[in-house]
């Protein structure tokens, strides 16, 4: 399967709501492209990615298609009830069918678990228990309840409660969420910051925890199409690292800024990496990750060009002279 991946960006200025509207309008030209599905991620409180929550505009999304999966990538589950998520996953999948997949992840150790209410321990020990409620709540219990330290009620009618249980993808990038996700059975998505060779070592880790049973990953690439590699460089040069250069608004709870990236230096990095390129180095780049890591899906982030027309155009030339060739 091979899916775009949209971060819901704002490239220059304030433009947050038209990074939104413009992401609705890249999934549906992704359906008309014949792209299997869309990915949606979610960040607060910064312009790296305008989308506080991947899940409500995951609904829209699924409003306005008609035949593609639409995945978060991820929610944050340590900044959410892991009831409130499930309860929406459940209605999501109850109008949607199967068209609709959750993926979660633990996020960092930022100011998000301080506004919401959250706190630190979810982010710290608390994530598997909010999985495990998430996932329990999912699995087509009539009555659900907690004794945990996290998530303490009695038990409560699931309403809507699953006939089947919606998909649900771990968003991994350390060990600790692999061994989480491994424990689980749960397939993981993986993140565009590694190379595939730095997945194969966190799949392999899942396999030796099951003792060789790994689902298909999702993985995620930045992609860009054009003539030439030298014009796909070129195109997403600029834009890439003013984009990057955001994730600068990332407050820690500790009060310091930022990711500790250098912006220029993993704009670098991920070109170096990724399907950016002509055609033909795309292709060879998406076999090769597919290759090493056995992906189901490969999930394509499509906006480094920082620009509406740049980033339709990039959708339907990676439809036409890409996904034949990986499919």
């Amino acid at each position: 399967m091979i899916d775009l991946f949209l971060l819901a960006g704002v490239h220059g200025g304030d433009r947050h709501g038209d990074a939104l509207r413009d992401t609705v309008d890249y999934a549906v030209a992704a359906e008309d492209a014949g792209f299997d599905g869309v990915w949606l991620a979610e960040h607060h409180f910064l312009t790296y990615g305008a989308c506080p929550s991947a899940v409500a505009l995951a609904a829209y999304v699924l409003g306005r298609t008609r035949r593609i999966t639409v995945g978060t990538a991820a929610a944050i589950l340590p900044a959410r009830h892991p009831v409130a998520l499930a309860e929406e996953t459940a209605l999501l999948a109850a109008v949607a069918g199967d068209r609709f997949e959750l993926g979660v992840g633990r996020g960092g150790p930022w100011v998000d678990l301080e506004v919401l209410g959250t706190g630190l321990p979810r982010y710290t020990e608390g994530f598997a228990e909010s999985l495990d409620l998430l996932l329990e709540w999912l699995s087509g219990a009539r009555r659900v309840g907690a004794d945990g330290v996290a998530h303490r009620f009695r038990p409560v009618r699931v309403v809507p409660r699953p006939t089947t249980p919606p998909r649900v993808r771990i968003a991994a990038t350390t060990a600790a969420s692999v061994d989480v996700a491994a424990a689980r059975g749960l397939p993981l998505l993986l993140g565009m910051h590694a190379a595939p060779a730095e997945h194969r070592v966190l799949l392999d880790r899942y396999a030796a925890y099951t003792g060789g049973t790994v689902p298909p990953p999702a993985v995620a690439h930045l992609a860009y199409v054009a003539d030439t590699v030298d014009q796909a460089r070129a195109a997403v040069h600029a834009p890439l690292r003013a984009w990057l250069a955001r994730t600068a608004e990332y407050v820690r709870l500790d009060g310091a800024d930022g990711t500790g990236r250098d912006p220029d230096a993993y704009a670098d990095r991920l070109v170096d990496l990724h399907p950016v390129g002509d055609a033909g180095l795309c292709v060879e780049r998406l076999r090769r990750s597919r290759e090493i890591t056995g992906a189901g899906r490969l999930l394509l982030a499509v906006e480094a060009g920082g620009d509406r027309g740049r980033t339709l155009d990039c959708i339907a030339r990676l439809a036409e002279e890409v996904l034949p060739f990986v499919r």
